[in-house]
């Protein structure tokens, strides 16, 4: 039978893509369905039987048997005479099954059958695939990296699915070759013409979570709960955990004994510097430890705007802020508040922004990302400190430092 030449592939289809039988025949008929509306314009009065166990098909047209010279619809009626070609005691009113043969579609409708056969088996297996990943949002994955685009690496999993790392997904100092293992957390999967991209992603808080859990057992069992992770990819994290045994300190438990534990979670982040905090529901307490290194004296709290009034000795306050900012930056979005530091036993200060006829706001600014925005909070500071901080010529930094003393001395 020539059908067999056609679909000798659905066994091989049906293990490759690992198919159930219903699917299968579900998508055959559909394509089949699909090739006799094109050819006759109507399927309804076909019937189609599948066997793609062993790569068998029929394909019967039902037509109603009409007088000779009155047939209206070619594909719906058959006339006596043509119906008498089948079998001669047919009788007008009566209904004829005609076996229609594949050959019978005709060359260029079995090429188009099989293509589009396997475009629908791979829009299934991509229907598949999306639906698998999209469970696995969030979970840490690896896979190899396949190649290497300028705005992203392609990677491939063991069952040869392709991920997507962008460049904006990847820590600043990651360096990957062909062939190299990656690991990631799936950050979001979407279809697109039916085609699965799956992103990767190694800056996500999730993916420092999901290491916490991969390498400190106390995490995996759920002794120790990490409570929130705040990041800056490459450069500075703050993890808060807690323990539901008060016999665990989930401190000392993920660092571990001189760093052990967390040195691999470091080393995969490239060096990413992660200060691990107590948790706790006291606000005051949270925000006096997500401050660390810095020693804080007092915390005065604003619920009503979010705000946190931090009071520390002078040579606590640059621990505080940190480099860049990046310490007292991550502490607000650790404790949900924003912290504004202040120094103790200085009794007079005025704020940067009482200077803007003086100082141009993106000035003010500039010193307020680095939490400088006090005058006294500025003059703390040597010229050469300023200009690494803030990355403003000395020459600015100069003059700004020349018209806060001028407030002082007058």
């Amino acid at each position: 039978m020539e059908n067999i030449a056609l679909i000798e592939s659905f066994s091989e289809f049906k293990d490759d893509k690992m198919i159930d039988r219903v699917t299968l025949m579900a998508i055959l008929e559909d394509v089949f369905r699909n090739a006799l509306k094109k050819k006759f314009g109507d399927d309804d009065n076909f019937d189609i039987i599948i066997n793609p166990d062993k790569g068998d098909l029929e394909i019967w047209r039902n037509r109603i048997v009409v007088a000779d010279g009155e047939v209206e619809e070619p594909n719906q009626e058959i006339s006596l005479s043509e119906a008498r070609k089948i079998e001669p005691d047919f009788e007008v009113g009566e209904d004829v099954s005609e076996e229609v043969k594949l050959i019978d579609l005709g060359r260029r409708s079995i090429l188009a059958l099989r293509q589009n056969l396997i475009s629908k088996i791979h829009e299934h297996d991509n229907t598949n695939i999306y639906k698998q990943f999209k469970d696995l949002i969030g979970d840490l994955y690896t896979a190899e990296v396949h190649h290497i685009r300028h705005r992203a690496i392609i990677l491939v999993d063991d069952e040869g699915n392709e991920l997507i790392l962008p460049k904006e997904n990847q820590i600043p100092s990651d360096f990957f070759r062909k062939g190299e293992n990656v690991r990631g957390v799936i950050e979001s999967v979407e279809l697109k013409g039916n085609k699965p991209i799956i992103k990767l992603s190694r800056t996500a808080p999730e993916f420092l979570e999901k290491l916490f859990e991969q390498e400190i057992p106390e995490v995996f069992d759920g002794l120790i709960n990490v409570k929130k992770v705040v990041r800056i990819p490459g450069e500075k994290a703050k993890v808060a955990v807690d323990s539901y045994d008060d016999r665990i300190d989930p401190v000392g438990a993920c660092v571990g004994m001189k760093g052990a534990r967390i040195h691999g979670i470091v080393r995969e982040l490239g060096n990413e510097n992660i200060d691990v905090i107590n948790y706790t529901n006291n606000p005051q307490l949270f925000i006096t430890r997500a401050l660390s290194p810095a020693r804080v004296s007092s915390v005065k709290i604003d619920d009503e705007n979010g705000r946190a009034e931090v009071m520390l000795r002078p040579e606590e306050v640059s621990k505080a802020i940190g480099r860049g900012g990046q310490n007292i930056r991550l502490a607000g979005k650790l404790t949900g508040y924003e912290i504004d530091v202040f120094r103790e036993g200085v009794e007079e200060d005025v704020e940067l922004s009482e200077f803007s006829d003086e100082i141009e706001q993106w000035i003010i600014d500039e010193f307020a990302k680095v939490g400088l925005d006090t005058a006294r909070s500025v003059l703390d500071h040597d010229v050469e400190d300023l200009i690494k901080r803030t990355d403003l010529e000395e020459e600015t930094v100069l003059d700004v430092i020349r018209i806060l003393k001028e407030e002082f001395e007058d």
